[in-house]
């Protein structure tokens, strides 16, 4: 079915409404291809009933079902890799050091912004384990977040299919963080307890997540506006500790958000400093 432009413009305002991400008549495609189903279930004769019915509630899961499908959920195991090489040779390191001998000396914390079915934010922890063998006796935090409710629900079962393993898991990591469930690979108890999921909407207030020593929040931002992405970041900035780190996609950038935004490199990952270096209470 065709959209119309009554269509279009009932199926944009909701997903902005919905999830802040933005589209316009280039994407009718895109719509198509990720309502039709949506559009034969609840039994609407257009896209705009649809927006309609989803509006009114009409339907309990509507609004979750319309998230679920528009958002892409694109990962993998350590994606791009070189911010989880960062992590492991200049991150982490340098916030163990600083912890040492202040109030709380093993609590890090990181917060996985757009953490789709959770391989970013296991990603994390295994790079922690890989050179804390005693993770266990660490209090590392890792939030992870999306708006997918769909994709928050898989992050908490920490199972995956043998095609999702295959995408960037290595064999080291496989045998040392899995374990086999029926056809299937689950993270293991060690790697899963520190890590925590729940639905959040990047553009909207978040419950009390107090402060992050590290944030990723990569590939998301593209799909905002300008003045929604500014919105963001700053709000993101002010979650993070003094010198906390950002990192944000390999084709995002932030310097036209000011100078405390001036990007830096470490191992070839781009990422970004805005509070200044490391200082911790002790």
């Amino acid at each position: 079915m065709s959209l119309t432009p009554e269509d279009l413009d009932a199926v944009c305002g909701l997903v902005s409404d919905l999830c802040g991400i933005y589209l316009d008549g280039s994407k009718e495609y895109l719509i198509e291809g990720r309502l039709a189903d949506l559009l034969k279930r609840h039994n609407c004769a257009s896209y705009a009933e649809l927006a309609r019915k989803a509006r009114l509630n009409a339907a309990p899961t509507l609004k979750d079902d319309v998230i679920n499908a528009i958002t892409t959920n694109e990962t993998l195991w350590f994606r791009d890799n070189s911010p989880f090489e960062a992590l492991k040779n200049k991150m982490f390191p340098e916030i163990i050091d600083a912890r040492a001998g202040s109030v709380f000396p093993r609590r890090i914390r990181v917060w996985s912004a757009a953490s789709s079915t959770g391989q970013e934010a296991y990603s994390i922890a295994m790079t922690f384990a890989d050179i804390v063998p005693e993770i266990a006796s660490w209090d590392l935090q890792i939030f992870g977040t999306d708006i997918s409710p769909a994709a928050v629900e898989k992050a908490k079962k920490g199972e995956y299919s043998p095609l999702e393993i295959g995408r960037g898991l290595d064999q080291k990591h496989l045998s040392s963080y899995f374990i086999k469930s029926g056809d299937n690979w689950k993270v293991c108890d060690v790697i899963r307890s520190k890590c925590r999921f729940e639905v959040g909407n990047l553009l909207k207030p978040l419950p009390s997540l107090g402060k992050f020593d590290i944030i990723f929040c990569r590939n998301v931002a593209i799909y905002f506006t300008p003045p929604d992405r500014v919105k963001m970041f700053n709000a993101i900035a002010d979650l993070l500790n003094p010198g906390g780190w950002l990192f944000v996609g390999s084709g995002e950038s932030l310097m036209a958000l000011g100078p405390d935004w001036s990007p830096k490199q470490h191992c070839r990952a781009i990422c970004y400093q805005p509070k200044g270096g490391l200082t911790y209470a002790h």
